[in-house]
Formats: C-alpha cells, structure tokens, sequence
C-alpha cells in the first residue's frame, strides 16, 4: 500500500500520539491496531522484538491492506538498514529507531519512507536532520531530561519537531508538559495499550483509552 511520506508525517502530528505495540499473535495484533485505529490512532509503531517480528509484520500489512487500508503501519526499534528494508519491503509506510544510523536514513530517503531516528543531544538531532530527517525521536525521553530538554533544544532550533518515547504517560499532566514543551507528537507503548486492557482482551476499551488520549491532546493543543 503505497502512502506518501508528507501524508504519513502529516497523520503523525495530526494524532498526537503514536500506539508503540508488539505481540508474537498476529490476531492479537491485528486486534489492538485495529482498536488504535478505531480510537483515532491511524499511526501504528510495531516494534522489532522478538523472534520473527518481522513474519508477524508481514502477515499484519496484507490483512490491513485489505481489511482498513487507512491503517499506516510502520516499523520500530529498526537499527540497522537491512532490517530497516526487509521491513519497508514488507510494507513499512515509516521507520522508528532507538538510535540514529545514516544507512538507515539512505535506505528510507530512497523509498521516500519517514524516519523517526532516537537521539538523546541537540547534535544529534542536527545530524538526523541533515539526513532528511523530519520528525526526531528523543529516546528515553524521560532520562535525557523530559520536557526542558525539550524547551531547550527547540530555544536555537525552533524548526525541530520532536516526538519523545519513554516517560510520556496518557495523564493531563504529563501530556500538559510535553506539548507545552513544544513536542509535534509522542510515543507510548504500555501506557496507552495497558497489559491489564490486553489481558482482558478489551479492545474496545484501548480503542476509548487512545480517542481519549487523542482528544486531551488536541484540547491541550487548542485544537
């Protein structure tokens, strides 16, 4: 399913927040992200973890081309650049890593595929942006320095737009600090999809917990 990357970038800051999830069962999966689309959440990051991550990807990019072409699916904790085009090869509309590799962005500029690389230093994101990089992830945004990193790297770079994963939870108070901060969008992995929703199998209540998430964050926004 062919997405432009403007698209796919613009779908990531128009959300807010962007659904971190990975599960071996592949209904399991098509489930929750199903849910996340449900809730408003069209951008789904599935992570490169454990063993064959990459056949469960798969198999969710041709059901979803078929049953919600709408859902974006893209790929994370991606380090390396053949991983990162096994899995554009494999339908990837976007590329999410824990650190930042150049081969990585060439791979995903010659697709035209968006790449969120991790950076944790102001020259770091500098670098990613050379590399035609749009949107940056700050990874583990809550021990690099939360929100006043954030403040801090936009004061000399106000054209940066960042999306910080780990320590962003779904409460006002916490989404109030990142946005104020000046964030484009976040990431969330089991703050959003809570292991006690996924054991109950509630997928109508991660669906409720991400338009909720989505509506707090579009209010905190003025939207």
């Amino acid at each position: 399913m062919a997405v432009d990357r403007m698209t796919v970038l613009s779908a990531m800051m128009g959300q807010g927040v962007i659904p971190v999830f990975y599960h071996p069962d592949v209904e399991v999966c098509k489930n929750v992200i199903q849910a996340c689309a449900d809730g408003g959440a069209k951008c789904v990051e599935f992570t490169n973890r454990g063993d064959f991550a990459d056949e469960v990807f798969r198999a969710l990019s041709h059901h979803f081309a078929k049953a919600d072409p709408s859902v974006i699916l893209g790929a994370g904790s991606i380090v390396d650049a053949p991983t990162a085009g096994a899995y554009i090869q494999a339908g990837a509309r976007f590329v999410v890593g824990p650190l930042l590799n150049p081969d990585v962005a060439k791979v995903c500029n010659r697709r035209k595929i968006a790449y969120c690389p991790g950076c944790g230093t102001l020259s770091e994101i500098g670098q990613a942006e050379e590399l035609g990089c749009e949107i940056v992830k700050v990874f583990p945004g809550s021990t690099i320095g939360g929100p006043e990193f954030v403040k801090s790297a936009l004061a000399p770079c106000p054209w940066t737009k960042i999306m910080p994963t780990g320590g962003v939870d779904c409460t006002e108070e916490s989404l109030t600090a990142w946005f104020k901060a000046g964030v484009v969008c976040v990431g969330m992995g089991s703050n959003l999809v809570t292991k006690a929703l996924l054991d109950a199998k509630d997928y109508k209540g991660i669906a409720k917990r991400v338009a909720d998430t989505i509506a707090l964050i579009h209010k905190i926004q003025g939207k």
